[in-house]
């Protein structure tokens, strides 16, 4: 069986065949014993909604663990950072070495082509989140 990344959390409410799990997202240093004293640790609370079919087995306050498979978490980081690193590059190389602009302009345009990849990353987002699938069990 393929390797899960695994999160615990707490269900925050329930829609048709939906469960909104609130999860707490820890830093790097989340296991640094002196976190505390360099002030560095960072915790964010998010929100995962699960598609269920069985949603009405969960409720409010349920503790639950909502999972992924490790290849489709690496797909997701895939498509948010590298592909935005990709275009990034791309139109920076194009419009200073081809289209021979000068550094700002290449800059903008670079920093408008990820603006534009992101733009169609959420027109597809539909289409994804077909691809990206969530698991929920209760603890």
């Amino acid at each position: 069986m393929a390797e899960r990344i695994e999160h615990s959390g707490i269900v925050d409410r329930v829609e048709c065949d939906t469960v909104h799990v609130r999860i707490t997202s820890h830093s790097a240093c989340g296991g640094c014993r002196a976190r505390e004293a360099c002030g560095m640790a960072e915790a964010q609370e998010k929100i995962i909604a699960v598609k269920s079919a069985e949603s009405g087995r969960y409720a409010a306050g349920d503790a639950v663990t909502v999972g992924v498979l490790r290849g489709v978490g690496l797909w997701a980081v895939a498509l948010a950072y590298v592909g935005a690193l990709v275009v990034l590059l791309a139109v920076l190389i194009v419009a200073l070495v081809c289209l021979k602009w000068s550094e700002g302009v290449s800059a903008l345009a670079a920093v408008a082509g990820v603006g534009v990849y992101y733009v169609v990353l959420w027109l597809l987002r539909r289409k994804i989140e077909h691809t990206i699938q969530f698991t929920i069990t209760k603890i």
